[in-house]
């Protein structure tokens, strides 16, 4: 019987596992799981690490009292010590990331930089192009403010809040839009200029380069980390039994 599973009135062999995640879409799950675990097998916390990590968990799924996770455990078919290691589990993943990545966030964040920059921008959009000149003239001549004019002529949704847009990464607006935002001073306005079916008129309003700081510095190693389990995944390849004994279970 090696190798046989019973869900219900349901007898699976092993062999069947690999396509039912597949058929659930499980399997980029699964393998992310399996290949963490190996990651981090030789990693150790320490009692007072263990201590605050099952406290946290067990305030995350409400297990505050016996009876409660009694009732967690049995829910998910689990004993203490598998709930111990789950509860561990994100203390080891974050030494392992800290001992891998720690002394290539800087140069990655180097790579990365154009696109973690933000802007604030102003945007009015019109596909008649004579109303867009007019427009940019009663701007720069103070006529109206670019709230105003936005308020009133911008045909997209930027005219909800007066064309103000932000703040996003530099790369999210429209390549064009970026091109000019990235070479702009805080304040400067373009004149109107074609983009696909409109005429746009731009203003930068403020630039906001990133910074490695702490919090940048946990977003980058997150990258790093998700980037190399999909590499781990793309040579993993599919599944397949081992060995003839699991194809040959009867029931």
């Amino acid at each position: 019987m090696t190798g046989l599973f019973q869900i219900g009135d349901k007898l699976l062999q092993a062999q069947d596992i690999p396509s039912l995640l597949q058929r659930y879409q499980l399997m980029p799950h699964f393998l992310r799981g399996v290949i963490i675990d190996e990651a981090i097998a030789s990693l150790t916390c320490t009692e007072k690490e263990k201590t605050t990590a099952l406290e946290k968990f067990e305030t995350q799924y409400q297990l505050n009292n016996p009876e409660a996770k009694q009732a967690w455990l049995k829910s998910q078919n689990m004993t203490q010590e598998q709930l111990e290691e789950m509860a561990i589990r994100p203390v080891l993943l974050e030494k392992f990331k800290q001992q891998t990545w720690k002394n290539q966030v800087e140069r990655y964040f180097l790579t990365r930089k154009s696109s973690l920059d933000q802007v604030v921008y102003s945007l009015i959009r019109t596909k008649n192009p004579g109303l867009a000149h007019e427009l940019y003239f009663r701007i720069v001549e103070e006529e109206q403010t670019f709230a105003e004019v936005a308020r009133e002529y911008s045909e997209g949704p930027e005219g909800r809040t007066g064309g103000l847009l932000g703040p996003v990464p530099l790369i999210q607006p429209h390549p064009s839009i970026s091109k000019i935002l990235s070479v702009s001073q805080p304040g400067q306005i373009w004149a109107p200029r074609p983009l696909t079916e409109w005429t746009v008129i731009i203003r930068l309003e403020k630039f906001i380069p990133a910074q490695l700081d702490d919090s940048m510095r946990r977003r980058l190693m997150d990258e790093l980390l998700e980037n190399w389990i999909r590499e781990q995944i793309g040579k993993i390849g599919l599944l397949k039994p081992l060995g003839s004994d699991v194809s040959d279970v009867k029931v």
